[in-house]
């Protein structure tokens, strides 16, 4: 089912659901660049006034999902990711990252994925870089990386490379917006286990249902 840009942003405006198949149509004209800067900043401020629903969430995630470069990791069975939404407001130091290196020295696999700052002061690739993490690693030195040391990390760009569609959107909203939730979401390992952090507590329940 298809829904053009403009239906799109009246449904967020009339505070009415898009349906999961006209979220997957949508979804996609915005991976591929077919919607215009203005248009993809003014859905997704329509999404986040009216509130995403869960069945928006998971479609534009499978979108995502479809179209990421995957890491192939042998056996991931205790893999976790330690990741956050971002967008909270708070400024404080990039909190998901330092959690990552906890939890690799107390024995966790961890997959960790992110990118760089879009509201606040550092996000987790700007971390890795000032620590001398190279931010170009390919899926298998990622895989390599996560066997032999128990963590690696995976630049969100690199492995969703559709986003440099509304990177520049996002980086110049300078908001919060549904695509800090999708992140999470799409861990590009497909790491069974997450821990989660989120820039507002209604978003608990919506990004536990939305996982499972």
């Amino acid at each position: 089912m298809s829904i053009t840009p403009q239906e799109a942003l009246q449904r967020t405006i009339e505070h009415r659901e898009i349906f999961h198949d006209e979220m997957l149509h949508l979804m996609r004209l915005v991976m591929k660049g077919e919607i215009s800067p203005l248009m993809v900043a003014a859905i997704t401020t329509g999404l986040r006034v009216k509130k995403e629903t869960i069945g928006e969430i998971t479609a534009a995630a499978q979108v995502m999902r479809e179209l990421s470069h995957k890491v192939q990791v042998a056996d991931r069975t205790h893999l976790v990711d330690v990741v956050g939404t971002g967008g909270d407001g708070s400024h404080t130091f990039n909190i998901s990252t330092c959690a990552m290196f906890v939890a690799a020295a107390g024995g966790a696999r961890v997959a960790k994925h992110g990118g760089r700052s879009v509201s606040s002061k550092s996000g987790s690739a700007d971390v890795m870089e000032a620590l001398g993490v190279p931010l170009t690693l390919t899926p298998e030195q990622i895989a390599r990386c996560i066997a032999e040391t128990g963590v690696g990390f995976m630049f969100a760009p690199n492995h969703h490379p559709a986003m440099k569609n509304v990177a520049p959107v996002r980086k110049e909203m300078g908001v919060k917006t549904f695509f800090n939730i999708l992140g999470p979401l799409t861990n590009p390992a497909d790491a069974p286990n997450i821990v989660m952090g989120v820039f507002h507590p209604d978003l608990v329940g919506i990004q536990v249902r939305a996982l499972q």
